[in-house]
């Protein structure tokens, strides 16, 4: 009897399938292991190569929608842990459970740096129930604390997705209307121990607008994909497993980006509204004799005055635990302002563009640029296309190492470009004093590269 093919196999449908192949998506871990490089005789060697895939990386992390959209800025989170035993595994070093607190400590401190005035709760599965690790709350120091009391604990038993399911909404239920309401899942296991049908629950989170993210750590579970798609109104990228250590990271940091506001019916678009929200910015004060807080009753002699009934909280941003006013400070609302207007990605320069410019070193740290070759006018004509592909050093890094910035048309170097879009989330060159928009005549002074600057307005 005649070997089947490939796809006889896959499909399960004989002869008849391999007549009609089937078009099937390439897998995340599959692109990257099919990721192929050529040094080619016009290249820098290994090191030019390597260092392209370098820049081609960070800047794959950088290129994100910059469309200006809704988004809850007001954020209830549970980060949901896997305690089980299969967080034992050594796959991740050095091993799911301990890389995952690691993890957990920079998400908590990434979190709170980019949504200030949010709250986040973390729970636990193990031993097929779910547990409390932190409340939910807006102080980073209580979860980190809490989470670093886990590393003396041995993962035991299984997960359960339906008892942690149950218990974050739970948590989520009281939360008000205006803000969102999430669930980040990360799960380690390719099972879940639970006590009855999931999909009520999975029916009770879209009553109750939760959404919820899963992060894998071994393989794809089709349950996953199901909460996932359900609950984010057929979105299907919620869900996604690590490919190594590196993706890991990633995929828990690209939660700290607020979710995008929608609804699917009228009662939801009649919740979603825009309504007032009463706040309290209350100043800092610095007292003789300690006196107790209101929100852990211990002896302090500072705080913040609750701007309505003039109790003492410790930290802020917080909720006053005697008249529920939310307590913040204008640089909370200023640092969650970007997520609304996000900086625009900058575009590659090429070698005709830099000379056009004349830019020898970045606008903002002052590194210097690799220098215009003189072979780039055959790089950059359209009869030469092995050379213009031996000039690009990998997929989406620039040719001469330049990022232009389309507002202020300066030159950024890759290091720059990752800074402003994570962490300034402003341009340095619009925000300088050398940038007016809107200014029709010449600029008159030099450059930081010792050429004469042009505005156009």
């Amino acid at each position: 009897m005649a070997d089947s093919s490939d796809e006889d196999v896959v499909t399960g449908r004989g002869r008849a399938a391999a007549s009609k192949p089937k078009q099937r998506v390439q897998a995340r871990w599959e692109a990257t292991a099919s990721r192929t490089w050529d040094i080619g005789d016009g290249g820098d060697g290994i090191e030019g190569v390597l260092g392209g895939i370098e820049e081609a990386n960070k800047r794959r992390r950088l290129l994100k929608d910059t469309t200006p959209l809704q988004r809850g800025i007001i954020r209830h989170t549970v980060l949901i842990l896997d305690q089980s035993v299969a967080m034992i595994e050594k796959d991740l070093r050095p091993t799911r459970h301990l890389l995952t607190l690691t993890y957990t400590v920079a998400f908590v401190q990434e979190y709170f740096e980019q949504n200030p005035i949010s709250q986040l709760g973390i729970l636990g599965m193990r031993d097929g129930v779910a547990e409390r690790i932190s409340d939910m709350g807006g102080n980073p120091n209580n979860h980190i604390s809490a989470v670093r009391e886990l590393r003396g604990r041995e993962p035991k038993g299984n997960p359960s997705l339906q008892n942690a399911l149950e218990m974050a909404r739970a948590a989520l239920y009281h939360t008000p209307s205006h803000g969102t309401r999430e669930v980040v899942i990360i799960l380690g296991a390719l099972l879940t121990s639970d006590p009855g049908d999931i999909h009520d629950t999975i029916k009770a989170c879209i009553k109750d607008r939760i959404r919820v993210s899963i992060i894998g750590l071994a393989a794809q579970m089709h349950i996953c994909a199901e909460i996932c798609r359900k609950t984010n109104a057929g979105d299907d990228k919620c869900y996604n497993v690590a490919v190594d250590e590196v993706d890991y990271r990633q995929l828990f940091m690209g939660i700290t980006t607020p979710p995008v506001m929608r609804s699917t019916d009228a009662d939801a678009q009649k919740r979603s509204q825009a309504t007032l929200l009463m706040m309290g910015f209350p100043s800092r004060i610095t007292e003789e004799k300690p006196t107790l807080c209101a929100c852990h009753g211990e002896l302090t002699r500072g705080g913040y005055l609750c701007s309505r009934c003039k109790a003492k909280v410790c930290n802020l941003p917080a909720t006053c635990p005697t008249c529920d006013l939310t307590l913040i400070l204008s640089t909370h609302l200023a640092r969650s302002y970007h997520h609304l207007f996000p900086l625009r990605n900058w575009i590659e320069v090429p070698w005709r563009r830099a000379e056009e410019k004349g830019t020898k070193q970045c606008f903002g740290c002052q590194s210097p640029f690799p220098p215009v070759p003189a072979h780039h006018e055959a790089t950059n004509g359209a009869t030469d296309g092995k050379a213009h592909a031996r000039s690009k050093r990998a997929d989406g890094a620039s040719e001469s190492s330049r990022y232009e910035c389309e507002t202020c048309q300066n030159h950024f170097c890759i290091d720059c470009d990752v800074f402003c879009h994570e962490v300034a989330h402003n341009c340095p060159g619009c925000q300088s004093s050398a940038y007016l928009p809107g200014l029709q005549e010449e600029v008159e002074g030099l450059g930081p590269n010792g050429t004469a600057m042009e505005v156009d307005s």
